[in-house]
């Protein structure tokens, strides 16, 4: 077994693990910080708005030597307006010009002809509306909506409320930290862009859905044991998928980062950056919150519950009745909910602090020791 996989399986059983939800006011405090970066970024730069939205006119060059600074200054000079000059695969420019009619359009291209020295004719010219770029704005925006209305209604029924407010929080934190990174980096935003938007909403929440249903399945009946608080089934939850969702994700960033990195910057294809960069920003951020916000989000919303909170009342008052007695707590998947006694293979200095990401699991294997199992008789 490759050692991925055995580390997958060791956090599948429990026997190794990190306390994701113990340490969560950590995680949300990171967020925090992202998120008012992203936030200032956005009121600061603005977004780029590409002439999808604003309206205006690209012109496509065939090969020239012409310099993209060059070619950008000949077109802000023939237009009066900012010019975003692109560097093309077979070695010509896309100029694109903002808040351009017909006739101005027409201008600019026989003006750029001249400049650029190239025939009029071998340059195309293509009009865009900025209504057009509404229109896909405003249907985006419809569908944004009604995707997070029945996310949220799906997941109260499949699961519960607590769930799907916890889901909508990480959605919406995605979509913040994208949008802040494409203000922060100053690439244009087009339809592409808020195709790869949305496409990153339902990564995000693919990943959140299968830690949900392995804590769906691990908290059942919680309340009638006495052996784990409702934080530490959670983050059971969280170890027992990490490989999985580590998994998904990197093989999900290796095509766009490739967009990205090799096809936009190496290769020069910049429209490529349009929706590889958001799909590579949302799906790190879908990865990231899955795990270190919406579930210790339910932990924490869950906790509130009386029933919850008593429940964890009784776990750490059954912990501190075995270390008064110097008996390791019961932390097997079998048994009753009694304390064992403590066996005398039992390491009575670290046994009683098993840490909940290894403790949820069940037993554990120490060389034929046997510290999961009971080595003494059930009071």
């Amino acid at each position: 077994m490759s050692r991925l996989g055995d580390l997958g399986a060791r956090l599948y059983r429990g026997e190794v693990g990190y306390d994701f939800v113990k340490k969560r006011k950590f995680w949300y405090a990171l967020s925090v910080l992202i998120t008012i970066a992203a936030i200032a970024g956005l009121a600061v730069r603005g977004l780029n708005m590409g002439i999808e939205f604003k309206g205006g006119a690209v012109f496509n060059t065939p090969k020239t030597s012409v310099s993209v600074s060059a070619a950008q200054d000949h077109a802000e000079k023939a237009s009066g307006h900012d010019a975003i000059v692109q560097k093309l695969g077979n070695g010509g420019l896309r100029i694109q010009v903002t808040e351009l009619n017909t006739a101005q359009a027409d201008k600019v291209q026989t003006q750029l002809a001249k400049d650029l020295d190239i025939p009029q004719e071998k340059i195309n010219a293509d009009l865009v509306g900025p209504s057009w770029g509404n229109q896909i704005a405003n249907k985006a925006w419809t569908g944004l909506g009604i995707f997070m209305i029945l996310v949220v209604i799906y997941l109260a029924i499949a699961f519960e409320w607590r769930m799907a407010v916890a889901a909508l929080i990480a959605l919406i934190h995605d979509l913040t930290i994208t949008v802040g990174v494409y203000a922060l980096v100053g690439f244009e935003v087009t339809p592409g862009t808020v195709i790869g938007l949305l496409t990153i909403l339902g990564y995000s929440l693919y990943d959140t859905v299968v830690v949900f249903d392995s804590l769906k399945e691990g908290s059942k009946d919680i309340t009638k044991q006495t052996r784990f608080t409702y934080s530490e089934v959670a983050n059971r939850s969280i170890n027992s998928t990490l490989v999985r969702s580590i998994n998904t994700t990197v093989v999900a960033l290796l095509p766009v980062a490739g967009l990205l990195f090799i096809g936009g910057g190496v290769l020069g294809a910049g429209m490529l950056n349009d929706i590889s960069l958001s799909l590579f920003v949302g799906l790190a951020a879908g990865a990231y919150s899955s795990i270190f916000i919406a579930t210790p989000l339910v932990a924490d919303l869950k906790e509130r519950e009386p029933s919850i909170r008593a429940l964890k009342k009784r776990v750490e008052a059954k912990r501190k009745a075995a270390a008064a007695k110097g008996e390791a707590p019961d932390y097997s998947d079998e048994g009753g909910d009694e304390p064992r006694d403590a066996g005398p293979d039992d390491d009575e200095t670290s046994a009683p602090d098993i840490p909940p990401a290894v403790a949820v699991a069940g037993p554990r294997s120490h060389g034929g020791r046997g510290r999961g199992r009971p080595s003494g008789k059930r009071r």
